[in-house]
């Protein structure tokens, strides 16, 4: 070492495992700086929640359009005798006719509910979590729609029910895709499987 060296001192230069003997700490959440695998997987997820979503929407909206056009204020068809019918009414409730007089609370609600699952889209890398709330995204848009497109007026507006069971309810398929979703979270709730993709055990 020279006398220079030895006045001034020389830097610290750590090896490929760092100046501690660890390995170079990852960015957080195990992804590249660059995004990585993590991210790729996570970005095809929301691929799957938003074609569910699309499809299940554009099948409400659809079907709506038609029993409108072709249904409203005639007779109900008779799908499978009196067990199933098709049958236009008008519901300023919620799904399966339930509570019309909050109309505009039951909005709010849906817009709520939209709103929470884009939020969670960026953190879901579950392929069964992404078709749930798919599920769900598409029926509240389904349902939302009429809400704000159709009479009486912005956010009071009739949804547009024709799936009539004997003996229950009738609703549409924006419904039909809000309780599928909400069966299957309840399913992968039970499973201990999260949004992210981890699995925990109670």
């Amino acid at each position: 070492m020279t006398e220079a060296e030895r006045i001034i001192g020389t830097p610290d230069i750590p090896d490929a495992e760092g100046a501690d003997g660890a390995e170079p700490q990852q960015p957080a959440g195990g992804s590249s700086p660059a995004g990585g695998e993590p991210a790729a997987r996570g970005g095809k997820k929301v691929l799957v929640l938003l074609v569910v979503t699309v499809l299940a929407y554009l099948l409400d909206l659809g079907s709506k359009m038609l029993v409108v056009a072709k249904l409203e204020h005639e007779e109900p068809i008779e799908i499978f005798g009196d067990w199933l019918k098709f049958d236009a009414i008008r519901n300023a409730g919620a799904a399966f006719g339930i509570g019309e007089a909050f109309t505009v609370i039951f909005t709010a609600i849906a817009a709520v509910v939209i709103i929470v699952i884009v939020r969670l889209a960026r953190k879901l890398y579950s392929l069964p979590w992404a078709i749930a709330l798919g599920l769900l995204l598409g029926g509240a848009l389904g349902n939302l729609t009429d809400r704000v497109f159709r009479a009486p007026g912005v956010f009071e507006g009739a949804v547009v029910d024709f799936i009539a069971p004997a003996h229950f309810a009738v609703f549409n398929l924006a419904d039909s895709a809000i309780v599928c979703g909400g069966i299957l979270i309840v399913i992968l709730s039970f499973k201990g499987l999260d949004p992210d993709g981890t699995v925990h055990k109670d």
